[in-house]
């Protein structure tokens, strides 16, 4: 393959899941004009980290991949352990792809997990931005074997020699993944018959279709409805209550990500929405780092003095 080529990055754990695609993109790669290397990223949160690392490093220079980089990350606190962990993660994916000129890194989440992710956000409340799950291509980002089951992934790496690591923590009831795997998805499928990952990511797959389309429609309408102003934006209080409150509540969260880069949370977006379809004289909302108000026929949402 040219040097020249261009380059992919695997996110490789040492895991099944991982190392199966760590294979693959060996096998296929150059087949597709592409290099392939990986990256291993070592969070330091667990005795022996350093040595799966390496082993894992080992195992992807074994089947060809170049360049192969371990990459030691300090994981914070905020947002709990897992969360943390992740932003760590994918802070450093996102790193070693930018000094690499890589252009994509792919990730070895399989239809699991992609079956816990939807569980997991039905169980939060979460909405249609949880229940659809993780995107195949998300920016740098792709998942290949989002229609793979586990298991699958285990008997490649098995027929292939090759060695997986088994993360320890991916069996800690500690962790409420782990619990949704071990306990609450073999239950569903009990009690409810087999089936149930692949039900939850046809579910995923087909409210993403929606999520996108009511996303494509908003980001459109607001082309039209949107007025800047030096304090601001406005959205017309008319056309707001003649749309779908799908799309409302859409047009909403836009205009304040677009112009504040916040993110309302539901909560917030229905205390706005009031002011549409709920309107009797109340006074200006107060949201962080804004101001939404009603007048002139307008809801206007400007910067808190």
């Amino acid at each position: 393959m040219s040097p020249g080529a261009a380059l992919v990055l695997v996110a490789l754990s040492g895991g099944p899941d991982s190392l199966a695609l760590a294979a693959a993109a060996a096998f296929e790669a150059p087949r597709a004009g592409l290099r392939a290397g990986a990256v291993v990223v070592d969070h330091g949160l667990q005795a022996g980290s350093a040595d799966a690392a390496a082993h894992a490093a080992a195992q992807a220079t074994a089947l060809g991949l170049a360049p192969v980089i371990v990459r030691t990350v300090s994981v914070g606190a905020d947002g709990g352990p897992e969360a943390a962990a992740r932003a760590a993660r994918y802070g450093a994916l996102t790193e070693v792809a930018a000094e690499q000129g890589a252009v994509a890194v792919l990730l070895g989440h399989t239809l699991d997990d992609q079956a816990e992710t939807v569980l997991l956000g039905l169980a939060r409340g979460s909405g249609a931005a949880s229940l659809h799950g993780m995107a195949a291509v998300a920016g740098l980002y792709r998942r290949p074997l989002l229609g793979i089951r586990r298991a699958t992934t285990v008997r490649a790496c098995a027929d292939a020699g090759l060695e997986a690591w088994i993360d320890p923590q991916n069996d800690d009831p500690a962790f409420t993944r782990v619990r949704v795997r071990q306990t609450v998805l073999p239950v569903l499928e009990v009690e409810l018959g087999p089936g149930i990952p692949e039900a939850l990511a046809r579910t995923a797959e087909q409210l993403r279709e929606d999520s996108d389309a009511l996303d494509h429609f908003a980001e459109e309408i607001a082309e039209d409805l949107a007025a800047h102003s030096e304090a601001g934006i406005s959205l017309p209080v008319h056309a707001l209550a003649t749309n779908p409150a799908a799309l409302r509540q859409r047009l909403i969260r836009l205009a304040v990500a677009s112009e504040f880069h916040v993110s309302l949370s539901r909560t917030q977006t229905l205390e706005v929405a009031r002011l549409v379809t709920d309107w009797h004289g109340q006074g200006p909302i107060d949201l962080p780092g804004l101001r939404v108000e009603r007048k002139n026929g307008l809801l206007l949402f400007s910067a808190n003095e």
